[in-house]
């Protein structure tokens, strides 16, 4: 349906949309809340799925209703169902 109006599918079916810049920087955006935050680990939950950061020194810079910034070493990133 997306495709067929032409509209971005993050705005029609709430995809996450992540932006990593090097190895410490990193923007999510449509995320639905904040499932663990550690300084190694940092866990979101997704309209469908997680996201999980792993690192060292990780830190949530700010968040807001639609998006957030991550800072620290980023070593891995998963998205699971």
């Amino acid at each position: 349906m997306a495709d067929g109006f032409h509209l971005p599918k993050d705005l029609m079916l709430g995809a996450p949309i992540v932006t990593i810049t090097g190895r410490s920087d990193m923007t999510v955006e449509n995320y639905r809340g904040i499932l663990v935050y550690e300084d190694s680990l940092i866990r979101l939950s997704l309209k469908h799925g997680q996201i999980q950061i792993s690192g060292v020194g990780l830190n949530i810079e700010y968040y807001t209703n639609d998006d957030m910034k991550i800072s620290g070493r980023i070593d891995k990133l998963e998205y699971t169902f």
